[in-house]
């Protein structure tokens, strides 16, 4: 089981109005959760590899993965992080606007643990925030 106390969560987002949505359902949320940003996919890696500025950075229990992302894309991200074994057990979850089956069928063949549209309404992106938390906190993965 993840982290009862507080969750390891990395949001790998360039939307500022998708973070505060994130932000505000986490905190509203019964699950404690550490939250870390990545704006683009170079810094997510950057972040996974401790590298430059991240050197110290936690080794997240769940990833956030925006599809859409300035300079490396998302599945890109996704494939890397999958193909690194000691990143690939962490539950990467991919958040996006795409509704095309040839991006959820990518995402589910690299390695994602889920795919999700994010809803246009704010309330309803909370809604499903707060649910993967609660998933994710019941939830067992193996070790690292």
């Amino acid at each position: 089981m993840l982290n009862p106390e507080k969750i390891k969560v990395l949001v790998v987002e360039d939307n500022p109005n998708d973070v505060t949505i994130i932000k505000r359902a986490m905190r509203k949320s019964e699950v404690k959760c550490e939250l870390s940003f990545a704006r683009d996919g170079e810094e997510a890696l950057n972040f996974l590899y401790r590298q430059g500025e991240f050197e110290d950075a936690p080794r997240p229990d769940l990833i956030l993965l925006d599809l859409r992302l300035p300079k490396i894309d998302g599945l890109e991200v996704l494939a890397k992080i999958k193909d690194d074994n000691r990143l690939r057990r962490i539950p990467v979850i991919v958040l996006t606007i795409s509704t095309s089956q040839e991006d959820m069928v990518k995402a589910y063949d690299s390695g994602a643990a889920s795919y999700m549209t994010k809803p246009v309404d704010s309330k309803d992106f909370e809604r499903l925030i707060q649910t993967v938390q609660d998933y994710w906190r019941v939830a067992r993965t193996p070790p690292e």
